[in-house]
């Protein structure tokens, strides 16, 4: 071990509330440019805990609209994905998130999972301006910081529905598609799911985030209804 890889796990144990410290071990660690952790699918549900700057949390939304890219495989597959050149061998695993990238100044991407034995919740991704490599060491501490955050991570959830805490969300939360997609659900009567469905086409024909697709929805300033068989915006 190197001393800030020994100082970022300890520093990791002795914060177990404090996301945006999660984000700064990354950092200062690894020789990337902005950091994030997430909560992604079922489990947990999906949403940024924190982000080390606007591109990382940017990072994350745009996969989370997209439903693709390499936080969704390190969750899904509990293991490390590893893209150096994310504009260019990403065209291929990821088009729609790779596409996305020509307006981000983003050449590396590197995703862990969030993961306590058999649960599988979510991921820190890492990004790098500049191309960059990750070695097998720097895999392997990554993956033991990332292991150490899991615990955290599960731990405070679970604390939270112990406790029937509701903080109103963080700085990140999604919770506006979840109040727009009851919105969706009542104007046009699809189940939940199609009705995020809806808004997440509504977002990518519309080339905006599905964000502010939800508060348009939330303010009235869209509606959905249906004509005969088809899902039509009403404005």
């Amino acid at each position: 071990m190197n001393e800030s890889f020994a100082a970022a796990m300890e520093t990791l144990e002795r914060t177990p509330d404090r996301p945006e410290v999660f984000c700064d071990a990354f950092i200062g660690v690894f020789p990337v440019s902005g950091a994030s952790v997430s909560t992604i699918g079922d489990v947990l549900g999906t949403e940024t805990l924190a982000a080390s700057d606007r591109r990382a949390a940017r990072l994350d939304e745009l996969q989370f609209d997209l439903g693709e890219g390499p936080c969704w495989d390190a969750m899904r597959s509990a293991r490390p994905v590893l893209a150096p050149d994310v504009q260019g061998t990403g065209r291929t695993r990821w088009p729609s998130f790779s596409a996305s990238l020509r307006d981000q100044r983003v050449s590396s991407v590197f995703a862990f999972p969030l993961v306590v034995g058999p649960l599988r919740f979510g991921a820190i991704d890492l990004y790098a301006s500049d191309p960059v490599h990750f070695g097998a060491t720097q895999t392997r501490q990554a993956g033991a910081m990332a292991d150490v955050i899991s615990r955290h991570v599960l731990r405070q959830a679970l604390s939270s529905v112990a406790e029937g805490a509701d903080d109103g969300g963080n700085a990140y939360s999604r919770r506006l598609i979840h109040q727009a997609s009851g919105m969706v659900l009542a104007q046009i009567d699809v189940s939940a799911d199609d009705a995020r469905l809806v808004i997440q086409g509504h977002a990518f024909a519309a080339g905006r985030p599905m964000m502010e697709i939800a508060q348009d929805i939330l303010d009235g300033r869209l509606r959905f209804a249906r004509l005969g068989s088809r899902i039509e915006v009403v404005q």
